[in-house]
């Protein structure tokens, strides 16, 4: 496969951006990154992406994967040799495919509105993400990773959350470390990866961007 050619439009702020690439690492695929500006979106993200015109979007050999755990699940589907992803197991993928579009659906979009505003509506994100974080901490339980041993789908989607954790703190008060101390038990241990640890943004310079934005919406 090494005459293959993989693109990946992306954005480094982005956690969505950030799964692909650790997936990309994880299989130790060599590809070209192009970073987009959402406020001036390329001719190619247009045409790769018309639907929904978000990034990110994976062009392998000049087709589009748009999504990003279909993405991460693609790269497992088409880079079989290296690093599983996802368990072979129907139950299993059925299991971790679950909780992946759980996080997918609550975590960031959750997180957002904790850091990006204030007030009642701030304290009541800040709840609702407490609750989210205590479910998954009873998913993982006594595992390493949420793939039990193995770094899969689930960790390569709630991972990317550890550039808010500063962030989380400084806007809503939210400890993690105190709140959610399996959390952050595994969110350690996944950055000894080098996938994760290469990837991730910096949590300061992730609140400097967040701060803002913050600004940029006037958010006081």
């Amino acid at each position: 496969m090494a005459d293959e050619e993989v693109v990946l439009l992306d954005l480094w702020v982005s956690p969505f951006a950030m799964r692909v690439r650790i997936a990309l690492a994880e299989k130790g695929i060599h590809y070209e990154s192009k970073e987009e500006d959402l406020n001036n979106k390329s001719p190619l993200l247009l045409k790769m992406n018309p639907v929904h015109k978000k990034i990110p979007v994976l062009i392998h050999n000049g087709k589009p994967v748009c999504e990003s755990l279909t993405i991460v699940q693609y790269i497992d589907e088409v880079w079989k040799v290296k690093s599983p992803l996802l368990p072979s197991d129907p139950y299993k993928l059925a299991h971790a495919r679950f909780w992946a579009d759980y996080v997918d659906k609550k975590i960031f979009s959750i997180g957002r509105t904790a850091c990006m505003s204030t007030g009642e509506v701030q304290e009541g994100a800040r709840k609702e993400l407490i609750e989210c974080f205590k479910l998954l901490e009873a998913e993982l339980g006594a595992k390493p990773y949420f793939g039990d041993e193995t770094f899969g789908l689930v960790d390569i989607a709630l991972i990317p959350v550890h550039c808010w954790f500063y962030a989380f703190k400084m806007f809503c008060n939210l400890n993690m470390a105190v709140e959610c101390p399996k959390i952050v038990a595994w969110d350690k241990r996944c950055m000894k990866k080098e996938s994760v640890s290469k990837t991730l943004v910096d949590q300061h310079k992730f609140y400097e961007f967040l701060l803002g934005l913050r600004k940029k919406h006037g958010v006081e």
